[in-house]
């Protein structure tokens, strides 16, 4: 009777969530250490950060993030600690 119980436990394997893309609309198995966003197939996952990566931050946008960044930190200083004349 065991011997029966071991071979139903592993010729039965447990098949992954079947998801739909919310991109393509196709079916796609959910696996571990899928890249990406759940709802996404591995295809329109791929395409994103490829396209993503050509896209990446020159020396000159994060120059102007500091700046943006400084003048944002000194309208709030002046908002908060100015003197009521």
């Amino acid at each position: 009777m065991e011997g029966a119980a071991q071979d139903c436990y592993h010729k039965t394997e447990m098949s992954f969530p079947i998801k739909v893309c919310v991109v393509c609309s196709e079916e796609f198995e959910l696996k571990p250490d899928k890249p990406g966003f759940a709802n996404r197939c591995p295809e329109c996952s791929a395409n994103e950060a490829d396209a993503s990566s050509k896209l990446g931050k020159g020396g000159d946008v994060l120059k102007t993030d500091k700046e943006a960044n400084a003048a944002r930190r000194q309208a709030m200083r002046d908002l908060l600690y100015r003197k009521d004349s």
